[in-house]
């Protein structure tokens, strides 16, 4: 199994980068992805269309969202954890991301993912 650990600034809040990546309706209107499900702890979600699904493990609103992670086309029964660590930075949020347990075959893939499907396009939250 294999890692990554991203750092990303945005310049939006914590609170609003949490509600971004934990809410269905705003992670679908920022992305422009269909996603699914409730923010809530131990709540299941779906993002991209079913392509993605876990659950949220551990949430705290502003601060910390911890995910159990797969992709659709993974062994079935495995999950990754995709942590979410959000720091206030100036009037943005600094994200210190690490994403553990998920096929090592996969980490090129995952890593630019990460930025071109969730980065990129939370730079927009405002």
């Amino acid at each position: 199994m294999s890692n990554i650990h991203q750092e990303v600034s945005l310049g939006a809040s914590p609170a609003h980068v949490y509600q971004a990546l934990v809410d269905a309706k705003r992670f679908t209107e920022l992305t422009g992805a269909p996603a699914t499900g409730e923010s809530t702890e131990g709540a299941p979600f779906s993002v991209f269309g079913g392509h993605i699904t876990g659950r949220h493990v551990e949430l705290v609103p502003g601060k910390r969202i911890v995910q159990a992670w797969r992709a659709k086309t993974w062994p079935e029964g495995l999950y990754s954890i995709a942590r979410f660590e959000l720091q206030a930075e100036g009037a943005g949020t600094k994200v210190l991301f690490d994403h553990d347990g998920f096929p090592a075959d996969m980490k090129e893939h995952l890593a630019k993912g990460w930025h071109s499907n969730y980065w990129e396009k939370l730079a927009g939250v405002a």
